[in-house]
């Protein structure tokens, strides 16, 4: 028999923990509470006292237990929680990811001249090379936007066994 299950997630740089708990047989139920800085944000109590008669009590109860600490997690990650989580305030973005740079010209805007010295003749670009086959091949991939642990664990528990 699982007791319950405990998940501290980052969420828009800010702790939040999920709680999910069976209160056992005498009091059929289910509860999932969502914390944020020890208030919390959110809950959902489901009864089970319509199954206490199944034989395999014990493994639906999990199942439904966690399927709701699936559901609280999925809806903190779709923003259901922002407006009370925040208090309507945005919270923090992510650090973006680097911007690029772009490529160096091979032509340089010419520098306004001066009467007092002559610009420098422009340098031809260098000859280049044809592209080896190596280089022929499709771009490499953009690199992913770096994620903390919480946020991977987060993701791989929202999909669950759909990835």
């Amino acid at each position: 028999m699982v007791v319950g299950f405990n998940h501290n997630v980052m969420y828009k740089g800010d702790v939040f923990h999920i709680q999910t708990e069976d209160s056992g047989v005498n009091n059929p139920h289910i509860i999932t509470l969502l914390y944020r800085g020890g208030t919390i944000i959110s809950s959902k109590k489901t009864s089970y006292a319509d199954i206490l008669k199944v034989n395999n009590l014990d493994q639906v109860v999990e199942e439904l237990m966690k399927e709701q600490h699936k559901d609280m997690l999925r809806r903190l990650k779709a923003g259901e929680f922002d407006d009370r989580a925040f208090g309507g305030v945005s919270a923090t973005p992510p650090p973006a990811a680097p911007t690029p740079r772009p490529a160096p010209s091979a032509a340089k805007p010419a520098a306004p001249q001066s009467a007092q010295s002559p610009a420098p003749a422009p340098k031809p670009a260098a000859p280049q090379s044809p592209p080896s086959a190596s280089s022929q091949k499709a771009a490499p991939e953009a690199p992913r936007p770096k994620q903390s642990l919480d946020e991977i664990i987060l993701d791989y528990l929202v999909a669950g066994d759909d990835k």
